[in-house]
């Protein structure tokens, strides 16, 4: 399993971005995936996270302003970002968690998000 991140970008405070994943591989309804996300000097954290189902689950700190998504059809995943804030600046992963391999978590290369005037 191979996933390719992008979307990343610089936004303004208030303006919105969508990420992307896109996995490899014929097991894509049997993985669930999550955002995470590392801002300079921090620890990585989870942001978002959806199960192979399609049922979400959001760190508090996005509920409201981020949505995942996932197109099992297209084997990606979406992050929809809205209404974002300086505190969101970050590097954002994506991670697959391989149902089908016994649990197995694979990480994308990450992609940048700055959030600035």
């Amino acid at each position: 399993v191979q996933l390719q991140a992008s979307g990343g970008g610089l936004v303004q405070p208030g303006g919105s971005l969508r990420l992307s994943c896109a996995v490899s591989g014929d097991t894509f309804s049997l993985i669930h995936m999550g955002w995470h996300r590392q801002a300079p000097g921090k620890q990585r954290e989870l942001v978002a996270r959806i199960t192979n189902t399609g049922v979400p689950d959001y760190a508090d700190s996005v509920k409201g302003r981020f949505t995942i998504s996932r197109d099992n059809a297209k084997n990606t995943a979406y992050l929809q970002m809205n209404n974002l804030n300086t505190d969101d600046t970050a590097v954002y992963y994506c991670r697959a968690t391989d149902i089908y391999a016994g649990g197995k978590v694979y990480w994308g290369q990450g992609t940048l998000v700055t959030v600035s005037s």
